[in-house]
């Protein structure tokens, strides 16, 4: 083994320097990812970008010289979490928003921003002030409507005009929550719920009168029926008036254990007793 490393040594070093020169300069490409190679701080050159006439595969650097900068291609989200903003009507809400961006010049990313947190660090602050100047300009009741769509659209709209300058493109603005703060949230509830008793009771006053007066009405009509009655035979109403007030009075007396009633047989109050003469 020795005289064969002895004899061919120089190829042996020949082939483990172009294995090591082949790994370190060799590099691929996945087609979820674009790369931008920069030489000494400047970038060179990109393959697999979305306008590039390079695509996925095995590729070959510069090796000690020029370096790989890997960029996501897929889509990437920027979230903005219970954020406070103020409608137009001053009322406080918790927005809980995202954005949905894509690199579409990782040569101005590299150069702008230097990596995709970059990005995402730049364009937080712009989405957060894009979304409350837009949600500032609109009711708490406006964004429960078609019109939140609207705004939306405009955030996104004025959030890739941002992005473009760090080589993304904002593909979509959704907001996944619009909330009021728990303190203004309760101070509401308490303000529905004070509400909805005011209009019961108000309902129940209404009611209380209005059968009050159908009582009052149908005691009337009743009142007007037994007159009409009783006036076409004046002795038949004052029998039946005595027969109540004989049922009234009895009753009391058999259900009372300590009180009698003695009458004469000839009293007045017990005349229809004694039938018609």
């Amino acid at each position: 083994m020795s005289d064969f490393l002895q004899k061919y040594r120089t190829a042996v070093i020949a082939l483990a320097v172009a294995v090591i020169g082949f790994m370190m300069s060799a590099f691929v490409v996945p087609e979820e990812e674009q790369v931008v190679i920069i030489r000494t701080g400047n970038p060179v050159g990109t393959v697999n970008t979305p306008d590039g006439k390079t695509g996925a595969g095995l590729y070959f650097r510069v090796p000690l010289i020029e370096s790989v900068n890997r960029v996501e291609k897929r889509l990437l989200d920027l979230e903005m979490k219970d954020e406070e903003v103020l409608s137009a009507d001053q009322q406080r809400l918790l927005v809980n928003a995202y954005a949905r961006f894509r690199i579409t010049d990782p040569v101005r990313m590299v150069e702008r921003a230097g990596s995709t947190d970059g990005v995402r660090n730049a364009l937080e602050p712009i989405l957060n002030s894009v979304l409350r100047q837009e949600l500032g300009r609109r009711t708490f009741q406006a964004m429960l409507t078609a019109e939140r769509g609207n705004a939306l659209a405009n955030v996104r709209a004025n959030l890739d005009r941002q992005a473009r300058q760090y080589g993304a493109e904002v593909v979509d603005v959704k907001i996944m929550r619009t909330d009021l703060p728990e303190a203004p949230l309760q101070s509401a509830f308490r303000r529905m719920e004070s509400d909805r008793e005011r209009e019961a009771r108000t309902i129940r006053a209404q009611g209380g009168r209005d059968a009050r007066i159908i009582r009052a009405e149908a005691d009337a009509q009743a009142a007007k029926i037994y007159a009409d009655s009783f006036g076409k035979d004046a002795e038949f109403y004052d029998f039946y008036r005595a027969m109540q007030s004989y049922d009234a009075t009895f009753s009391n007396a058999e259900n009372s254990s300590e009180s009698s009633i003695i009458l004469s047989p000839d009293n007045e109050y017990l005349r229809q007793f004694r039938g018609r003469r």
